[in-house]
């Protein structure tokens, strides 16, 4: 459970998934692999066109298809590594040295998961090459490896801006509690300014969760929000000029239903900052 690792595509979202992820590990001194994967969704192994009735005998026809996947896999796979080349001579302009490089071919979520054991870290982008030119849309795929994976999760958003203020959403649960604590330990946080926010609540003890993170040498300041989850912490967000918004998928306050309910793409399809999912 060491590596950072970064699953990229041909999204304009690239770029900005390897500068996060290099900057990720350069502060846990962690190893930085880079991950495309051929979803087989998209791009199938064999074709099977056994089935098709309307294809009769035509065999030269059903080689003729079957010719045309094995040619556009062999393009895809070509364009992969062409991918995985110009991610690592981005990251190590970054400062990364020999990051790896792994190309998978099946489904993106089933290779994640199965990646989990050597994963400190996964870094995403918040739209995925199939959702480019739709505005604000969570590509499916995003939303399903929020679901799915069981690391924490820094899903890309916007331009790289080197983090110097976090905002944690706090609801004053046990596994809050223990999201501090990740926070106070984590030499990802490590110095970094922190904005503690809870909504809708004034019971909440926003004092422990402050005392802890000043505690691990951070510069505090907690607010209480009203309204609804998403839109006041994004607008606090922007009014303080946040760089990267903390969240953990746990807990059983508003946060929690709010964010890990069927609405679970709602708080990152308008980021404009990254946001790192604790786990």
């Amino acid at each position: 459970m060491s590596n950072v690792i970064a699953c990229i595509d041909g999204s304009a979202a690239t770029a900005s998934i390897c500068d996060y992820a290099a900057w990720s590990a350069q502060r846990l001194d962690a190893p930085l692999t880079l991950l495309h994967v051929l979803d087989h969704s998209r791009y199938p192994v064999a074709a099977d066109f056994s089935g098709s009735l309307s294809l009769g005998g035509r065999e030269h026809l059903m080689q003729e298809l079957a010719d045309l996947d094995a040619q556009r896999n062999r393009v895809a796979l070509e364009q992969g590594k062409l991918m995985l080349e110009a991610a690592r001579e981005r990251v190590v302009a970054d400062g990364i040295h020999e990051p790896k490089e792994r190309q998978r071919h099946g489904d993106l979520v089933d290779t994640l998961t199965g990646l989990e054991d050597e994963m400190r870290l996964l870094v995403i982008g918040k739209q995925g090459e199939e959702h480019e030119g739709v505005g604000a849309q969570l590509g499916d795929n995003v939303e399903r490896v929020i679901r799915a994976v069981h690391r924490p999760i820094l899903v890309a958003a916007g331009e790289f801006r080197e983090p110097k203020t976090i905002l944690l959403a706090y609801d004053g649960s046990e596994s809050t509690r223990k999201g501090v604590s990740m926070l106070a330990d984590s030499p990802l946080f490590k110095g970094l300014d922190c904005h503690m926010v809870t909504v809708g609540s004034r019971e909440v003890d926003l004092a422990w969760a402050a005392d802890k993170l000043e505690a691990a040498g951070h510069q505090v300041q907690t607010a209480v929000l009203d309204g609804d989850v998403e839109p006041a912490l994004h607008e606090y967000q922007q009014s303080q000029n946040v760089d990267l918004v903390v969240m953990g998928a746990y807990g059983h306050s508003r946060i929690r239903e709010f964010f890990v309910g069927s609405t679970t793409n709602k708080m990152i399809r308008e980021a404009k900052v990254p946001h790192l999912l604790l786990r």
